[in-house]
């Protein structure tokens, strides 16, 4: 029997605002992210946004970056995509990168919302509520990298403590490719706009990311600093200035 011919994989992704390289987008880097991991053969092509060449607009009209061709097939819904290569790119030849515990997919998921309205407020007054409100998200996330997981307490039952590498475990998982890329904005994005800084404290929110960052599959799909914080400079920089 032949040998099932594997797709042809094309990610587009948000460019750079000079073109020239990966843009601000966490979506686009998630799936970016996961192709990597996979170890799957694909393209990378960026998008400018700002320009979008006209070949695009025949193959997703509509659509914003990310989208991925499966050889003359186009998929554009980013939680169908991530589905779609789980199942498609699947053992033996490829790894599962799906979590064993729900939660890991759901204990940072209120970060982005919080960051979102703590960065974009215009009102000092307000500053200070906001940011206490973020940072409680981060602490229920650091609770949760610091609590030894099921697996672990099988191994070590008088654990108190994780030393796990990632929120699922000790390889990196879809719950990882989700949430990474928006606590990479969190950090360039607080740090110039808010002088914030991820407390010393959570000690496991900080393994976590100095974890990640010397992971190839984050670290190098990450967009440069500069352009994150330009695209946060209209929103944010209000608040900056007023104080």
């Amino acid at each position: 029997m032949a040998q099932e011919e594997k797709p042809t994989l094309e990610l587009f992704v948000k460019a750079s605002s000079d073109a020239e390289g990966v843009g601000n987008c966490p979506f686009s880097q998630r799936l970016f992210m996961i192709l990597w991991l996979k170890g799957a053969k694909f393209i990378v092509s960026t998008v400018d946004t700002k320009r979008p060449q006209c070949k695009l607009k025949d193959l997703a009209p509509g659509s914003q970056p990310p989208f991925l061709r499966v050889n003359d097939d186009i998929k554009t819904d980013v939680n169908k995509i991530e589905e779609f290569l789980e199942d498609t790119l699947a053992p033996p030849e490829y790894p599962k990168l799906c979590c064993r515990y729900k939660e890991s997919l759901s204990v940072g998921e209120d970060i982005f919302r919080n960051f979102s309205s703590y960065i974009k407020n215009d009102k000092p007054g307000l500053n200070p509520r906001l940011e206490k409100k973020f940072l409680a998200t981060l602490v229920k996330l650091n609770i949760y990298l610091e609590t030894p997981l099921p697996y672990e307490l099988d191994k070590s039952p008088n654990a108190t403590e994780s030393s796990r590498l990632y929120l699922d475990g000790d390889s990196l998982t879809l719950a990882d490719c989700n949430l990474l890329p928006k606590l990479n904005i969190v950090k360039v994005v607080c740090k110039k706009y808010r002088d914030f800084g991820i407390p010393a404290y959570l000690k496991g929110l900080k393994r976590y990311l100095d974890n990640a960052y010397k992971q190839d599959p984050f670290r190098c799909t990450c967009p440069n600093d500069t352009e994150i914080n330009n695209a946060y400079e209209s929103v944010a920089k209000y608040l900056k200035e007023e104080i």
